[in-house]
């Protein structure tokens, strides 16, 4: 059980990466056309990518009690 709850928390963590790079993109192209402000979509991308990472870490302390 701990093996599958460490792979668990890399895919999270591998995925939380992907997200941040998703907004990065997001907050690139908002640049580019003249934004001076993080677009909403940048935003909940931002917010998603938080919550991926606590769910990751989250796992990672049950690990540690285990």
């Amino acid at each position: 059980m701990v093996d599958k709850r460490h792979d668990i928390s890399e895919r999270l963590s591998a995925i939380a990466e992907e997200i941040a790079d998703l907004a990065l993109e997001s907050l690139r192209g908002s640049i580019e056309a003249g934004a001076t402000k993080a677009s909403q979509g940048e935003k909940r991308l931002t917010q998603a990518r938080r919550a991926v990472e606590k769910a990751a870490h989250l796992l990672r302390s049950d690990l540690s009690d285990s």
